[in-house]
């Protein structure tokens, strides 16, 4: 094999390593595209998001059915209010309970929908009334030191 051959190969093999990359870069970041066909926006105010990211996920029954859009503050009520874009097969109803979940222990947050027992379906545009925040858990661990102390002092 003369110098231009090996070269040629070396060329391939860094262009098909650096494809590669991106690919696994894209889908680790969720930012590959996804296969939802239309969709149709929700919105769901929380007290603490905890730390869900834009592009998350938003599962019901375990099953990926749309993609977190914004997160942005309300200035009135000084909650964050959470863009949800989902997919149009999945329609929920007006007593639709949405949690902010994390998958495992300290894995990625995502945005969980429990269907509740009205007749009457959610259109686009509007607002999900019941939502539970996301568990921080530092601020377990320091209320379960706090009330430690305190049983440790009373009991003095």
């Amino acid at each position: 094999m003369n110098r231009a051959t090996i070269d040629l190969w070396v060329g391939i093999f860094v262009a098909i390593g650096l494809g590669s990359l991106l690919f696994l870069a894209l889908k680790v970041g969720n930012l590959a595209s996804s296969n939802m066909g239309e969709t149709y926006r929700l919105e769901a105010k929380f007290d603490n998001i905890g730390g869900l990211k834009v592009r998350g996920a938003i599962k019901t029954a375990g099953v990926v059915i749309g993609r977190v859009t914004d997160i942005r503050l309300d200035a009135e009520d000084y909650e964050a209010v959470v863009g949800l874009q989902i997919d149009k097969r999945y329609q929920f109803d007006k007593e639709t309970t949405a949690t902010i979940n994390t998958s495992g222990l300290l894995g990625e947050q995502y945005v969980g929908l429990e269907v509740g027992g009205s007749p009457d379906m959610m259109k686009a545009g509007e607002t999900i009334r019941k939502t539970q925040s996301a568990v921080v858990l530092e601020k377990l661990i320091s209320q379960f030191m706090f009330n430690k102390a305190a049983e440790d002092d009373g009991g003095r």
